[in-house]
């Protein structure tokens, strides 16, 4: 008989209003109780904090549901197992899961995803091998990147850009990205072989992307929305892709904004633009999985991660998402 496991957990206190504050949080225990057949005990090693994981902090459903108040919040996270109650798993495996945001919990194993002890750290299975690299892959092959496709990545130097557009690279594509500062240009260019990168704070962001690529853009992968987005319409071949994946400069807007003044580009471009949500994107996971750790193996591809460390600096850690604070995957150390 295991003994009593009190686990710590983060709970959404209130909804914010803007960019949330830690006064919107609120760090609790919870006792967990015995394990029932089919039932998992997990501790996690390793949780993640999304930008997406906003929009679940307001009222009401988009595509996911909302967060409730006065409960843990969920999302990725990767932990070993510690007893089992299922034949499927075994004290000592790996597994991932939506169940972040809390130290232990206890889950039926069929929402339990089990990878392996290959690659490390483990955190590696939120990121590069997880549904940031996921996204990053999903979005390639939603508008059939190619080679000889130029590519622009807004959010560049964030958790699925820079997976992207090491991938459009392996592919053959030339890839321009955008990010916030110069030393996250620099990481564009000098890690993850970036054609061209620019700092979005240097000026106009279409004055900016028209230098970069004075012939114009096959490909857009959209991680930021409002002006960004509007240079790429500007900038977008006749027949170019959009790939919508993200609007992190419009998540803490308290009143919705207009679109892009120059959406008819749409029409007069023939442009196509298609959303990109991850999680339609499971059923192919596996093959995901075979190829993206292939190239990673092979030392084709670089796995960047910015780490906190500590159940209690997990919303400082989401909060930080919006304030430029990370380079690569936000990821939350919890053991």
């Amino acid at each position: 008989m295991m003994p009593q496991i009190i686990s710590r957990e983060i709970r959404l206190l209130s909804r914010p209003k803007g960019l949330p504050t830690p006064e919107n949080f609120s760090l609790e225990q919870t006792e967990l109780g015995p394990l029932k057949e089919n039932e998992v005990l997990v501790r996690n090693r390793f949780m993640s904090v999304d930008p997406y994981m906003r929009g679940r902090m307001n009222e009401g459903q988009s595509y996911v549901p909302a967060f409730e108040l006065d409960q843990p919040l969920s999302g990725g996270a990767v932990g070993g197992v510690i007893e089992s109650r299922d034949p499927k798993f075994l004290p000592g495996d790996v597994v991932t899961s939506g169940f972040g945001w809390r130290e232990y919990f206890v889950a039926s194993a069929k929402d339990l995803h089990q990878v392996g002890h290959e690659f490390q750290p483990l955190s590696i299975y939120l990121g590069l091998l997880g549904m940031t690299g996921l996204t990053a892959w999903a979005g390639l092959n939603l508008v059939e990147v190619k080679a000889g496709d130029t590519l622009y990545i807004s959010g560049a130097a964030g958790a699925v850009g820079n997976v992207a557009g090491q991938l459009a690279k392996i592919r053959g594509c030339r890839v321009i990205g955008s990010a916030g500062s110069d030393e996250k240009v620099a990481f564009l260019r000098d890690e993850c072989g970036f054609d061209a990168a620019f700092n979005y704070h240097d000026g106009p962001v279409l004055e900016l992307l028209t230098q970069a690529a004075p012939e114009g853009i096959d490909v857009y992968f959209d991680n930021v929305g409002g002006e960004t987005l509007e240079a790429a319409l500007s900038t977008l071949r006749i027949g170019g892709r959009i790939i919508a994946c993200g609007g992190i400069s419009g998540y803490n807007a308290e009143n919705q904004r207009p679109g892009p003044a120059n959406l008819f580009n749409v029409t007069t471009k023939r442009l196509t633009m298609k959303g990109l949500i991850a999680g339609d994107w499971l059923p192919r996971q596996t093959m995901f999985e075979d190829e993206v750790g292939s190239y990673y193996r092979g030392g084709k591809l670089k796995n960047k991660e910015t780490v906190v460390h500590g159940i209690d600096k997990a919303v400082g850690a989401f909060i930080g998402l919006f304030e430029g604070d990370n380079t690569g995957k936000m990821v939350v150390d919890l053991s």
